[in-house]
């Protein structure tokens, strides 16, 4: 199995950028798909994006289109999430998540979750 923590949540004015990291340990990263949700206070929890194992393809919520980015480095366990261009409805914790299909967008479908990491974008 794998173990998974988020950093890099923190306070950001809206329109500016922040990066989320997600670091893993134990089950090398490179056997799992990757996933990030969010959920904001009084919300479900939603799918935000997925990568497959390599990198080779991803899959974004339209809300999120254009403005954020996901990317992994497999030598080094770790999946990223660039965001820009920030909204206030951004402001959610943001989990990431480990799967063994080639790509999820269903929470259903992970495995393995890190804690969470507090995002708040402040209009």
């Amino acid at each position: 199995q794998v173990q998974l923590v988020e950093s890099g949540g923190g306070l950001v004015q809206a329109g500016g950028p922040l990066k989320l990291s997600c670091a893993a340990s134990g089950r090398a990263l490179s056997t799992y798909s990757m996933g990030w949700f969010r959920q904001a206070p009084g919300k479900e929890r939603e799918f935000v994006v997925a990568i497959t194992w390599n990198g080779g393809r991803t899959d974004y919520a339209d809300s999120v289109k254009g403005r954020f980015t996901i990317s992994r480095d497999n030598a080094k366990n770790t999946v990223y999430l660039q965001m820009n261009s920030l909204k206030p409805e951004d402001t959610a914790i943001y989990y990431c998540a480990a799967s063994l299909r080639n790509i999820a967008t269903h929470g259903w479908d992970y495995a393995y979750w890190g804690q969470g990491t507090q995002v708040t974008v402040s209009s």
